[in-house]
């Protein structure tokens, strides 16, 4: 079995307009990603390669080109969209979890933060 290694990145914070109402479309809000990358790096970790891991700095404008690009009426659906992507122009990941949290939804009440997670696999 090979040795994986998770690399995390740990609330991302952009501002989009994504959302069902017109507002939150067209006024936009603050989102906050996590993405836990299981990954194979035994090269660089032998070598101590940036070249053969993970950068991170690339991963972060990847997701933020996702976040900032299309606008999403479901944040399930832009979760799915960045692990999905994750997975076909990351090579080396086996395996991402990407959470997407909406601060301050407007639900009618009081609430931190609604938060969804989606996970892919390679196969």
């Amino acid at each position: 079995m090979a040795n994986f290694t998770i690399i995390r990145l740990k609330n991302a914070r952009f501002y989009a307009h994504h959302g069902v109402f017109d507002s939150e479309r067209a006024n936009g809000g603050h989102f906050e990603i996590d993405a836990e990358l299981t990954c194979d790096v035994r090269e660089a970790e032998k070598e101590d390669n940036l070249r053969k891991t993970l950068d991170y700095e690339k991963l972060y404008y990847f997701i933020k080109e996702i976040v900032s690009g299309k606008k999403f009426f479901l944040i399930e659906s832009l979760a799915a969209r960045i692990s999905n992507s994750i997975i076909q122009n990351f090579p080396m990941v086996q395996k991402v979890t990407v959470k997407v949290r909406k601060p301050s939804p407007p639900l009618g009440g009081v609430v931190e933060y609604v938060e969804v997670e989606h996970t892919e696999n390679r196969k």
